[in-house]
């Protein structure tokens, strides 16, 4: 996979989780009112980025295999199999009825991932505006 092809993969990918991120929000914000409503989170960023480090890495001992049936230590993990994964919030509470949803934090959430959401459209606008501009030269 080349540079360009992997640098789309993975906007698209952020721009999905963006999407996702949007409706969990939302979702939290409409039930900031519901008695003992628990907040969900999406968590991707951290698992992409061990994949994406794993990539390169090599462990400092690595097990010799005679047998290629054999198991090994370490394995890369691949990019394109790690998944957002909604994860709900049971640290705290907000209100005396059990709901830990803070509607100004849920705002601020969806603020942070419109302009996040924007970078990645524009990023990836870059990307093929480049791909136009050779194409025309």
């Amino acid at each position: 996979m080349n540079t360009f092809s992997r640098t789309v993969d993975m906007l698209h990918r952020a721009m999905n989780v963006g999407n996702l991120r949007q409706s969990v929000y939302a979702d939290n914000l409409a039930n900031a009112g519901v008695p003992n409503w628990k907040r969900t989170e999406v968590n991707f960023e951290a698992s992409l980025k061990k994949a994406i480090l794993s990539e390169n890495y090599k462990p400092a001992f690595e097990m010799a295999r005679n047998n290629p049936r054999h198991l090994s230590n370490w394995k890369p993990v691949d990019y394109q199999s790690v998944e957002p994964r909604r994860v709900l919030d049971y640290d705290m509470t907000y209100n005396n009825n059990g709901n830990n949803v803070d509607p100004e934090k849920e705002f601020n959430n969806i603020l942070k991932n419109q302009m996040r959401y924007t970078l990645f459209a524009h990023a990836a606008a870059f990307e093929f505006g480049q791909v136009s501009l050779v194409l025309r030269a």
